[in-house]
């Protein structure tokens, strides 16, 4: 119906505040396995500042259902990927100064970057997916691209407020517009108990990623039940689509 991708980043972000060995991302994975995440996200930022190389090394065999690692689309990462091969390769913009990532891939601006960078990831096995605004010529681009994935940022709907339905019904259209393209329409950013049912209802929606939120959440309720209610949530809405 709907996979849940765990994303891992904010287990390491707390371990790397004390620089401590815990809490560990690695752990934390495997348990969101055990408690039904279908994929394991994690992104290996360029500083470093919460996933580092060896967690990705040491999860990548360990894992029972996928990894999707989230990456820049620079020489170092495409290489590092490669070597890794996860199932999955998201290519994500990145600013060093930002919190978290601001806004979806500009295919469109970066469109022979971006191919090269399908090209070489898809010639080494993986799957390739791109982090884009719900905007039908950013979705043309990626699929002009190469790639058979993209994940829709949900990040304007997540904080629009009163806006909120305005952004819901954009992120609607570019579903129905990436599926009429034959693309795979995952979605991420910004999601929690509050606002994900609306989006997995969402037909076709495939996938949603979703991290910092069950990482705050698991101080009240622990990991492996914010996990295992997050799914249960999405997957009641998406049994209650409307076509």
């Amino acid at each position: 119906m709907i996979d849940l991708g765990v994303n891992i980043d904010h287990v390491a972000t707390l371990r790397q505040a004390r620089g401590t060995a815990y809490p560990d991302p690695i752990r934390a994975a495997l348990l969101a396995e055990q408690a039904g995440a279908d994929l394991i996200t994690l992104h290996l930022r360029e500083d470093r500042r919460h996933i580092q190389d060896r967690d990705v090394e040491a999860l990548r065999p360990l894992l029972k259902t996928r990894m999707n690692l989230e990456a820049a689309v620079t020489g170092e990462m495409l290489a590092f990927a490669l070597r890794i091969k996860p199932q999955d390769v998201c290519l994500v913009p990145e600013k060093r100064q930002e919190l978290t990532t601001e806004g979806g891939l500009d295919v469109i601006g970066g469109f022979d970057r971006v191919k090269d960078a399908v090209g070489r990831l898809s010639d080494g096995g993986i799957r390739v997916s791109l982090f884009i605004d719900p905007d039908p010529a950013q979705l043309d681009a990626a699929r002009a691209a190469g790639a058979p994935v993209v994940e829709i940022h949900t990040g304007a709907y997540a904080e629009a407020e009163g806006a909120a339905q305005a952004e819901l019904e954009r992120i609607r259209r570019a579903v129905a517009h990436g599926l009429d393209l034959g693309l795979r329409v995952n979605a991420g950013h910004g999601l929690h108990f509050g606002n994900v049912a609306p989006i997995a209802a969402i037909p076709g929606m495939a996938e949603l990623n979703i991290g910092h939120a069950l990482v705050a959440d698991a101080l009240f309720m622990g990991w492996e039940n914010a996990i295992r209610e997050m799914k249960r949530v999405m997957r009641e809405a998406a049994g209650n689509r409307q076509p």
